[in-house]
């Protein structure tokens, strides 16, 4: 079984200032960390590869600066599950359909989606495909709370939790 820690949408130092004690301790213990994206400093950037001990998949988030040489889309593989992870980058209104489409450009319809820039939590199905969404992991507005999610997966299954700090 490995147990992933997916986060999203740090926003420090603009809009917030760390990253909630709780999930730093959730970060570190984890098998494998998603980051997906709006880290916006290369200090959060440095800091969750260096909580997740080099074992992140991070993408590139609208608000993130270039210098950080992150891809728009990666992919990590585990326990027989394919997750494609993007930022969502767009607007709101076809945002599920976006995310949806970048999994079935990237792998297949089996893949799990996993996005961000909404800052809301989202776990639901789209097309045939599941979408992931762990909100903000500080809390920056607008979301309304701390959240990220912890994904544990097992020979193909996924059990999904999602936790506040």
């Amino acid at each position: 079984m490995d147990r992933l820690a997916v986060i999203s949408d740090s926003h420090i130092p603009e809009r917030a200032s760390e990253l909630p004690a709780p999930f730093r301790e959730r970060i570190r213990s984890a098998d494998q960390v998603i980051h997906a994206g709006d880290f916006t400093s290369e200090d959060v950037l440095a800091e969750v590869a260096s909580l997740a001990d080099d074992d992140l998949t991070a993408v590139y988030g609208n608000m993130d600066p270039r210098n950080l040489d992150l891809p728009a889309v990666d992919t990590l593989t585990t326990e027989g599950v394919t997750f494609v992870v993007s930022h969502g980058t767009g607007a709101p209104d076809d945002y599920e359909e976006r995310v949806a489409g970048i999994v079935r450009e990237e792998a297949d319809e089996q893949a799990i989606g996993i996005a961000g820039h909404t800052h809301e939590v989202l776990d639901t199905t789209r097309e045939g495909i599941r979408l992931l969404n762990p909100g903000s992991v500080t809390g920056a507005p607008p979301a309304s709370r701390a959240t990220m999610m912890i994904v544990d997966v097992d020979d193909g299954d996924l059990d999904v939790t999602i936790q506040d700090a």
